[in-house]
């Protein structure tokens, strides 16, 4: 058989594995990409591919939940990847060491148990399987109403991540659900953001939920920032600190 033919069939079984050839993921930065619903519509998503990535190596792996001014469709006009963590990577775009799945929601909410908090669960479960990254380093942030999906999405599904940071987020379901929340989230590394002077999402949300973590044993890390308002997230994204702790945290 011809090395061309036998070229061709390793790419078919590639491809029947669902693994991405070499040439499929020789592009890095930030990819535009296209999930196929199962109702036969399709949602875009964006995915940020580090620099040197060549798929010989497993790599971290974030997923990241936008806020309510980035929905499909929203009057503001952004784009997920415009807001919160796509410009903290792009400032350390050529050292980030991390795949970056970036969603969009249609429906203004990423809650767990709403088709928007599903689809990015299964966009994420399309990305590893199209790269290599490492299961045991899967991570969880979001914004605003990305922070309650984050916490809303962590207790649904606690077992999958190695680390959290929701940012100026909260609780559905308010103090009543705070007990519960944090008892399936406490194993869970998780350091929180907010700023003092939000008048969107209440500081309290997160000096709440702060708590109730420490309450269930776990050990959470609290940044708040003095005079801050909603957007907490620049400077929580520009942490450098917090990169540094993020992709130490694995799972056991």
């Amino acid at each position: 058989m011809s090395s061309l033919r036998l070229g061709a069939l390793a790419a078919a079984v590639l491809a029947a594995a669902g693994l991405a050839a070499a040439d499929d993921k020789a592009q890095t930065g930030f990819v535009n990409k296209t999930f196929k619903n199962a109702d036969g519509t399709e949602s875009p998503y964006v995915v940020f591919v580090p620099r040197g990535y060549d798929g010989t190596k497993a790599v971290p792996v974030v997923l990241f939940l936008h806020g309510s001014g980035e929905t499909k469709g929203d009057k503001s006009g952004k784009m997920p990847a415009e807001v919160g963590i796509g410009p903290a990577v792009k400032k350390r775009e050529k050292t980030f060491p991390a795949i970056v799945v970036i969603p969009q929601s249609e429906k203004r909410t990423w809650q767990a148990d709403r088709d928007d908090g599903k689809r990015a669960l299964a966009i994420l479960d399309e990305v590893a399987r199209a790269y290599k990254t490492d299961p045991k380093r899967v991570y969880l942030t979001g914004l605003s109403m990305g922070g309650f999906g984050t916490w809303s999405i962590a207790a649904a599904h606690p077992d999958k991540w190695a680390a959290i940071v929701p940012v100026c987020g909260g609780v559905s379901g308010g103090p009543k659900a705070y007990p519960e929340v944090a008892g399936k989230i406490k194993d869970i590394p998780t350091w929180v953001f907010h700023g003092d002077q939000d008048s969107a999402v209440p500081v309290k949300f997160s000096r709440d939920l702060v708590a109730a973590l420490r309450e269930s044993g776990g050990k959470p890390k609290y940044t708040e920032y003095k005079g801050v308002g909603h957007n907490s997230w620049d400077k929580a994204y520009g942490e450098t600190d917090l990169w540094a702790w993020l992709f130490e945290q694995k799972k056991k």
